[in-house]
C-alpha cells in the first residue's frame, strides 16, 4: 500500500515525457502492479523520508503505517480496527496510510488486465464492465452503472465515517472529495494530480466509533462489506467498503442500493453491520 500517484519528468523545453515516474512507500500495491504490467513505470522514488510519518495531535502522517495506527490508543476506535483488519501482520507493518487511502480495486476483471471501463490500452480505455454480464458476487452494489468496482479500502471507509480531512502536496481537502466516480469522460477514481502526494490526514476527535466488517476468511481478507460509524454531537455517520467504486458514505437508505444479480446479498450483509454498528454506538 504505498503513494502510487505518477508523473512524467520532460525534457528542458518541457516536451516529450522522458521517464514516467512512481513515487512508493511501503511497496505492497505498486509491486504487484508492476508485476502485473498495470502500473508502468521507468522510475520508482522513495519517498518514505519525504512524507511524515506519526501522530500529532488530530494529525497523523501520512507514511504512518497501518501497523502503528493499530495500537496507539489517540486513534478513533473505528480506525485502529480498520487498521487491524486490513491485511496480514507483515502487510500492515510495510503498508502506509496514504497508500492505503489510494489503493486499487480488487476486480479481478482490472487486476487480469481485461479491457474493461477502468482498464487503459493503447487504443484507450475498454468500453465494457464485464462484471455486469459475467460473475459479480464481490462487486458493488451501490453506484455501480458505469463501473461494478468495489473499493477495497477499509481505512478510507472508517476516515469517511470519521470525518477526516486530507493534507496534500498542493491542497487540503475532505477525504470524501479524494475520490470520486469514474465516467466516460474520466476513468479515474481519485482526484489525485500527477506528482501530488499525500502528506497528512487529519482525524476529528468524537464521542464513539466502531468498523465492522464481513469477509470471505476470519482474518485479512478484503471486504465483502465494511461498516465504519463514528458518533459525534448525537449524529452518527456510516460510511461503507467494498460497497461501491470509492468509498460509500451512507447519507440516505439501504433500500437505494441497485445490486447485481448475484450479489444482493451484501445488501442484508450491510443492513446487519449498519444496524450492530449503531447499536454498538448508542449511548448507555
Amino acid at each position: 500500500m504505498e503513494l502510487r500517484q505518477a508523473s512524467d519528468v520532460t525534457d528542458l523545453d518541457g516536451g516529450t515525457p522522458l521517464h514516467r515516474v512512481v513515487p512508493f512507500h511501503g511497496g505492497t500495491e505498486v509491486v504487484p502492479l508492476l508485476r502485473a504490467g498495470i502500473l508502468k513505470a521507468d522510475v520508482l522514488v522513495d519517498v518514505r523520508k519525504v512524507v511524515p510519518r506519526g501522530v500529532d495531535g488530530t494529525r497523523i502522517g501520512a507514511g504512518t503505517t497501518l501497523a502503528e495506527l493499530e495500537v496507539d490508543p489517540r486513534i478513533p476506535e473505528a480506525l485502529r480496527e480498520a487498521c487491524r483488519l486490513a491485511a496480514s501482520p507483515q502487510l500492515r507493518n510495510m503498508g502506509s496510510l496514504g497508500g492505503n487511502l489510494l489503493q486499487a480495486t480488487r476486480c479481478w476483471y482490472w487486476r487480469l488486465n481485461w479491457p474493461c471501463r477502468l482498464q487503459q490500452t493503447s487504443d484507450g480505455y475498454g468500453e465494457e464492465c464485464f462484471a455486469h454480464e459475467g460473475e459479480h458476487r464481490e462487486h458493488a452494489i451501490f453506484a455501480n452503472d458505469f463501473c461494478a468496482s468495489a473499493h477495497p479500502s477499509d481505512v478510507a471507509a472508517a476516515l469517511l465515517a470519521l470525518g477526516a480531512t486530507i493534507v496534500t502536496s498542493a491542497r487540503e481537502l475532505p477525504l470524501a472529495e479524494l475520490y470520486r466516480l469514474p465516467t466516460e469522460h474520466d476513468r479515474r477514481t481519485t482526484t489525485i494530480e500527477s506528482g501530488e502526494l499525500i502528506l497528512q490526514v487529519d482525524v476529528p476527535q468524537v464521542e464513539a466509533s466502531v468498523y465492522l466488517k464481513a469477509m470471505e476468511r476470519k482474518r485479512w481478507a478484503f471486504p465483502i462489506v465494511g461498516v465504519a460509524a463514528a458518533r459525534t454531537g448525537g449524529e452518527t455517520r456510516v460510511a461503507l467498503a467494498g460497497v461501491a467504486p470509492i468509498p460509500w458514505l451512507l447519507d440516505g437508505s439501504l433500500d437505494d442500493a441497485t445490486p447485481l444479480p448475484r450479489n444482493a446479498y451484501k445488501v442484508d450483509v450491510a443492513r446487519a453491520l449498519v444496524k450492530r454498528a449503531e447499536n454498538a454506538l448508542r449511548p448507555d
